[in-house]
């Protein structure tokens, strides 16, 4: 087994949590892709609101889903 050195501010480890000092690989990907999930979320609602989707009903979203597979399938 390898050891890897990675070293973050102290903001960065209050920020994501971190209870020590030594994280299995495994557990160091959890934390990345938890904070990365998290900002997709954030950059999803942004876009969402700049355009007007997220005043969308469920209904009007599945309309919208239904009528672009219809069309993805009328183009093969």
């Amino acid at each position: 087994m390898r050891t890897l050195n990675v070293s973050i501010s102290d903001i960065e480890y209050s920020k994501f949590g971190i209870k020590n000092d030594k994280l299995s690989f495994t557990d160091f990907i959890e934390i990345v892709s938890k904070e990365l999930s998290r900002q997709n979320l954030s950059k999803c609602i942004e876009l969402a609101n700049k355009y007007g989707l997220s005043k969308m009903t469920m209904d009007e979203i599945t309309d919208e889903v239904k009528a672009v597979r219809q069309n993805a399938k009328n183009r093969n």
